[in-house]
Order: C-alpha cells, then structure tokens, then sequence
C-alpha cells in the first residue's frame, strides 16, 4: 500500500527560515527609519511587505500540504481498519476495539511516528491475512467450504444389564453376558461435518452439509475393535434458501420432532431415543415457509416425502427394501409451529402429523401414522421447559413403540399366523437451568408404551428384539460445563427402566464427558 509522500521535517526548515528571515526584515526596517530619509523609509516599508507577502504564501502553501497529509493519513488509517475488521471476522476472534489503540488525536503526534505505526499496522495486517489463508480449508471449487466438528471422550459406568455398553437405550438381560457392573471409554461419539457455501440461484442462497461419527459398528474380528469405531453417515443435505421459504433435499433428521433432551452421553441416537423421542435421519424432500407477523410472532409450515422406512435390521451391504419401502409410495409428515418471542428467547409451539403406508407380505399391509406435539418454553431468564408427546401406530422406524412396529404370532402351529400394527404413545420432558453464561443443568423423564392391549392380543407375541418390549422409561440428569466455546465438561447420570410383559428391568449408567469443538 502506496504512503504519503510528504517531507515534514522540510517543511519545518521552511518555517525556521521564515521566521528568521521575518526577523532580519524587522531589524533592517528600524535601521532604515533612524539613518535614511522619508524616501527611502517608504521603498525599505514597501519592499518589506512584499517579503512578508511572499513568506505568507510560503506558509499557506506549508498549511495546504499538512492538510493534504492529514487527509491521506486518515484515508489509510480507514483501509488499515478495514483490512483488520475483515481478517478479524474470518477467523472469528474475540472483537478488539481497533479505536481504542489508536491516537485520540492525531494533530498531537508527530508525523513520522504515525507513518511509522500504519506501516507496522499493515505489516500486522498482511501476517493475520497470510495465516488466514494457511489455515483456511481448501475445496476444488471456488465456493467457500467450513470444517467443523466435536472430539468427545466418554467414560462410562453401568449398573444393569443394557442393550449397548456405551449408549445404552433400554434395560435388557441379555446385555453385556450378564456381566454388572461394568466399566469402559469410548471415542466414537466424537463427529466430523462439512459445510460448502454455493452461489446464489433463482433469488436463493444455496449451502450444503455433511454430518459424520464413528457409530457404524466395529471391524469384524479386529482385535480390540471395540476402540476403532468404523466411519457412519448421519446427516447429508442440500438447501436453497429464501428469504422466508426454503427447499431442503437430502438425508436430514426428523423435522417432526425437533426438540431433544441436552446430553453428550447420548449422541450416536438422540438422547431418549425409544423412550419416547421420535427420530431418524432419513432421506427426504422437505419444504419450508415462514409467516412472519407483529409483535416479533411468526408461524412456520413443513412439508415433505421421506424415505419410507419402518425400523427393520439391515446385513451386509446389500439393501433390501422394507416393508414401507415395499408398498411402493413414500412416507408423508407435515409440521406447524407458531413462534413468539420473549425476553429475547423463542417460545414454540408445534403440531405434526405422519403417515406411512406399509406391505409385510403375504398381505400384511399396515398404515402407519403419528400425531405429535412438541414445545419450547422459556419459563424465566434462566428456566426453559422442552418435550414432547406422541401417539401413534406401526412407527418403529421413528423410534416410536420403542422401536416395533408390529407383531406377529411365533406360535408353532398356528399356520395362519396373526399380524398386528402396533399401536403405541409416548413422550418426554426436560427442565433446563441457566445458571450462568458457562454452566447449565438439564433434568429430563421419557417414556415409551405399547398398548398392553395389543401385546396382549397376539399369542407369543414376536418383533424385532429377542423378547416383546412392553414399556421402556429413562431418566436423567447432567451438567455441562464450557469454561470456553470451544471446550466442555459435562457429567450424567441416567436410570433406565424397561418391562417386558411379565418382566421388567432396571440400569443405572454415570457418564463423565470432556469434548473440544472445532
């Protein structure tokens, strides 16, 4: 960046020479008056004047330049700030008041100190920007690319027999070998995603999105393979967004039941998953519009066809299609909410609906449908209340009826056996406490609850888990800790309590979490 050119210390010659020379003018005047005549007195006045005249000229020409220079000072003291502004936000530091480094005044600093500081802001300037751009995530396009990401160990302690060592969703004595208590620490809950930033289409801003952990299973046969986690999809999707509309395609989770409880412990299945929290990351097509009203209220509407599944175990690497799938037609959900603001916080409200035609061979055709309410309620500066509630049929594959969508009859010699969509209902609560801009407590209870009437009505009762699940419960409660944004500390204890029809078990698991965010 080009400096103004101007020689201060010249100009401060030019106004000594002025001075003296203003001096001598003087004296020779008063020579002039006390030994010449009237005559020559007037010539010497006159010839003085024309001196001073001149020196006078000197100096507005001395005062034009110094404005000049304090002009081009501060224009590139503007672009300097700039420069720093735009480099700051890049790398989203904490905001430094450029302002407040800077002079007061300018015209009580000399001019060479103040080139010598902007050359030295600039030189700091061009440093920020080339470590930028050394840090700066590279894509083969020229569309700006985000990394982001979570690096999450949990240590875990269990009391009970459950389904999964290290995120447990329900009680089960077929767990661990029946081996209690148990010990163990995993890394696989850790995530990776990737955000591309595209160009601007038909009036829209176009993004994109990948969602990665480590919850896809274990090498088989590896030895201790239990600590190397293999790579897993969770979400991955596209969007166009408007000013209020947006258009959404891709694997997205399920934006019928947006809420979730607060947990680091659970996060390879949303926390309260089968407990009465509806979820899948599914692929879909969804629209979105917002409404937006007085008083800071708006009410959004969803719509969408999601990929029909319904909850059963896939082998392999070759896909299968699922009963819902099999019927040939998507699944159908829709969602309204209405949003208010208070206190700065939103207060929402939201109903949902779900639908899902389903072929189980040999004509066991089911329609599967949920209707769910959820909630975010700010009860105080430092209150919130969430959850959610759901009634429904043949939803396993959202989680609902703790993950079973039918029955069927495992008696041996009924050649005819029964069939049964499952109807089911459930939901979950959390209370969160603020307790300061870094520490939080969250305390939730979920429930999940098949109709006893149904298990009831099918003899020997066989689904997707060794032994029909009849109610599952959970609670929990946790702390979370971020002494800074991108480092928390969090610990959970969670009780789960699952019955089957004539049994019921119980589990306890402490979990203790440190994570850094990227």
């Amino acid at each position: 960046m080009k400096l103004p050119n101007v020689s201060f210390s010249r100009s401060v010659k030019f106004f000594a020479i002025g001075f003296m020379c203003a001096g001598s003018f003087t004296v020779s005047a008063q020579q002039a008056a006390s030994a010449a005549s009237e005559p020559d007195l007037a010539d010497s006045v006159r010839q003085l004047r024309e001196q001073i005249q001149e020196l006078r000229s000197a100096v507005s020409e001395v005062k034009s330049e110094a404005a000049e220079y304090r002009a081009e000072n501060q224009e590139l003291r503007k672009e300097l700030e700039s420069i720093r502004t735009n480099a700051s936000a890049a790398q989203n530091p904490p905001t430094e008041n450029y302002s407040a480094t800077a002079p007061s005044s300018t015209s009580n600093v000399p001019a060479e100190q103040r080139v010598s500081s902007d050359e030295e802001s600039t030189q700091v300037t061009q440093s920020e920007l080339r470590t930028l751009y050394q840090t700066k995530v590279e894509s083969a396009s020229k569309y700006r690319v985000r990394l982001s990401g979570l690096v999450l160990l949990n240590l875990f302690h269990n009391r009970g027999a459950v389904d999964n060592l290290d995120v447990p969703t329900y009680s089960s004595p077929f767990g661990a070998y029946g081996l209690t208590p148990t010990f163990g620490a995993t890394m696989r809950q850790s995530e990776i995603g990737l955000e591309v930033f595209g160009p601007e289409l038909a009036g829209a801003k176009t993004r994109g999105q990948i969602e990665m952990d480590f919850g896809g299973g274990f090498p088989g046969g590896a030895l201790d393979g239990i600590n190397t986690g293999i790579f897993r999809l969770r979400t991955a999707n596209m969007r166009m967004d408007w000013d209020n509309t947006s258009l959404i395609v891709g694997q997205d989770s399920l934006f019928i039941s947006p809420n979730s409880p607060t947990s680091f412990a659970s996060l390879l299945v949303p926390s309260f998953g089968y407990s009465g929290n509806l979820w899948a990351w599914t692929p879909q097509l969804r629209l979105e519009h917002k409404f937006n009203f007085a008083d800071d209220q708006n009410v959004s509407v969803q719509a969408a066809i999601l990929d029909n599944v319904t909850g059963e175990t896939s082998y392999g690497s070759h896909r299968l299609p699922q009963a819902g799938e099999a019927s040939g037609l998507p699944a159908y959900a829709a969602r309204t909410a209405w949003t208010k603001q208070i206190n700065g916080k939103p207060l929402t409200l939201g109903t949902s609906g779900y639908y899902s035609r389903q072929n189980w061979g040999s004509g066991w055709i089911a329609d599967g449908w949920a209707a769910v309410g959820d909630w975010r309620i700010p009860l105080s500066s430092r209150f919130e209340l969430s959850g959610e509630a759901y009634r429904g049929r043949a939803v396993g594959g959202l989680g609902g009826g703790i993950g079973q969508s039918v029955l069927i009859s495992a008696t041996p010699t009924n050649f005819a056996p029964d069939f049964l969509p499952l109807n089911s209902a459930g939901g979950w609560s959390q209370l969160k406490f603020l307790a300061s801009s870094r520490l939080e407590f969250n305390g939730a209870f979920g429930i999940d609850n098949p109709f006893a009437h149904d298990l009831r009505a099918v003899p020997s009762p066989a689904g997707v888990y060794p032994s029909v699940l009849a109610v599952n419960r959970s609670a929990m409660a946790n702390f979370i800790y971020r002494p800074r944004s991108d480092l928390l500390f969090s610990g959970e204890y969670r009780h789960l309590r699952t019955s089957e029809l004539l049994h019921y078990y119980s589990a306890d698991q402490v979990n203790v979490m440190m994570g850094v965010l990227f």
